[in-house]
């Protein structure tokens, strides 16, 4: 079984554009948009095991964890069956804007014996509005052992704007775990893992102007 020794989580902030027509033109200037605070609490990102960087034009970062790993097996204590991470982002921008996330690509890596299963679980919502939690969850069973990419994305329909003419950072949870009850004397293991360098939890941005 692969053992995973670090963890690179990547969330990038892009000014991207809908293939929609009502937001063909909805980009404001990149130059002002800027990541203000980041914040992270959990048990797989605890205090003292995460490092973070902040790209030098503030529309990217990366957080690099040395815990962020869900596993279970015979000698596996319960506990570490789970683990999960919630980031807070602070994203500054032009008055008159509101954003949204429309695509969410995750990398990772999992090896499950037979009747093992995993799962990735993610949310995104703004503070103060927990109740337009945009959710996703992906279960793989075993026998596996292989990277993994996850794309959720989001229809316009149910996008989750934010308030316009207000500040509000947006949380974004993230949760992997794994179950073996099914067989209790097999193993599995997940985490959220960089494939050769790349990013591996990437969010798209999509903009309109407040009306």
């Amino acid at each position: 079984m692969r053992l995973i020794n670090q963890t690179i989580v990547a969330v990038l902030f892009g000014v991207v554009m809908s293939s929609n027509s009502a937001f063909a033109q909805a980009t404001p200037d990149p130059s002002q948009v800027y990541i203000q605070r980041l914040t992270y609490a959990g048990a797989g990102c605890a205090a003292g095991t995460v490092a973070h960087n902040v790209a030098s034009d503030a529309k990217a970062f990366t957080l690099l964890f040395s815990d962020f790993i869900a596993e279970a097996g015979p000698n596996v204590p319960l506990g570490k069956n789970r683990s999960a991470c919630r980031v807070t982002v602070d994203l500054r921008f032009p008055n008159g804007w509101s954003y949204s996330v429309f695509t969410v690509d995750y990398r990772g890596f999992m090896s499950l014996d037979p009747n093992v299963s995993a799962t990735q679980k993610s949310s995104y919502y703004f503070q103060a509005a927990s109740g337009s939690a945009r959710n996703f969850s992906t279960t793989n069973w075993g026998p596996a052992d292989q990277d993994y990419h996850l794309r959720d994305s989001i229809v316009v329909s149910d996008l989750n704007w934010s308030p316009c003419g207000r500040t509000r950072a947006m949380n974004i949870d993230t949760e992997i775990s794994v179950n073996n009850s099914l067989a209790r004397q097999n193993s599995g293991v997940i985490t959220i893992d960089s494939i050769d360098g790349q990013l591996v939890q990437i969010y798209g941005i999509i903009w309109q102007r407040c009306s």
